[in-house]
């Protein structure tokens, strides 16, 4: 895949915290190309750096070596909860995030209110954060995590790499049936506004439910082991049988991954 090709290229990058004797290495020498518009999903066990690989490419931290080309892509980051300002509305949280990227004050009212209809949460624009349920609250954190990508011209086509959206194991403290319907949402979402996702998870089935394909990292320090590709057509179910099959076959190969570096 050539450089033009791709939205995010890591080559050979390392990240180390701490230094001498007391260094800890948490990536080793990952290589990665993500293609615009592609949805990979990163899995791995506990510590083996998979959120660090999403701060570095977020730029809330610099790698100890090699390098991170995003193709001038706009990069939004969703956390594991949603940190939403419990002081402000839905549409207070929404419409920092636009003036933080530059959004006139006379924009951002309505700039806000299409992104809460993005996320079939217009109906909620002057509730706060403790009126939402969990799911709602990460609803909001999509949209916000989308304002952060908004340029103010609107001009979506001017950013060659496109627009990344970063997600750390942004359903993991859901529900069964909560996560299922946001799968449906971000997968949604992700075709009709063309983004690029690198979504982060320790759930196997919902790699597979929502991936193009799904990287393997091993245990500390982190190197990509495995690629697995996810041929099935979308939608997808996560019980279905089909990506019960291919779970399967990464989590023995995770199991065998994490078996050989004892953690």
């Amino acid at each position: 895949m050539t450089a033009a090709a791709t939205a995010v290229r890591l080559s050979d990058v390392s990240k180390a915290f701490g230094t001498g004797g007391s260094s800890l290495l948490a990536l080793d020498q990952v290589s990665l190309d993500v293609a615009p518009g592609e949805f990979v999903c990163l899995l791995g066990a506990s510590g083996c750096g998979k959120s660090t690989l999403l701060n570095l490419v977020a730029d809330l931290d610099r790698p100890s070596a090699g390098t991170i080309d995003k193709n001038g892509a706009r990069v939004a980051l969703m956390f594991q909860e949603p940190a939403l300002f419990p002081w402000l509305t839905v549409t207070g949280n929404l419409e920092l995030a636009l003036k933080m990227r530059g959004v006139p004050r006379e924009d951002r009212r309505g700039r806000a209110a299409e992104l809460l209809d993005s996320v079939h949460l217009g109906g909620f624009a002057k509730k706060r954060p403790h009126q939402l349920s969990g799911g709602m609250r990460q609803r909001v954190a999509l949209a916000r995590a989308l304002a952060l990508t908004i340029e103010e011209n609107k001009n979506e086509d001017s950013v060659p790499g496109g627009t990344v959206l970063l997600m750390d194991e942004p359903f993991g403290a859901l529900d069964a049936m909560t996560r299922d319907l946001l799968h449906d949402e971000i997968e949604r979402i992700w075709r009709t506004r063309g983004l690029t996702v690198l979504f982060v998870t320790h759930n196997v089935r919902e790699a597979v439910r929502l991936g193009d394909r799904v990287v393997l990292l091993s245990s500390r320090p982190g190197r990509v082991v495995e690629e697995f590709p996810v041929p099935m057509e979308r939608p997808r179910r996560i019980d279905a049988a089909d990506v019960a099959t291919l779970a399967a076959t990464i989590t023995d190969r995770l199991r065998e991954e994490v078996g050989r570096h004892g953690a």
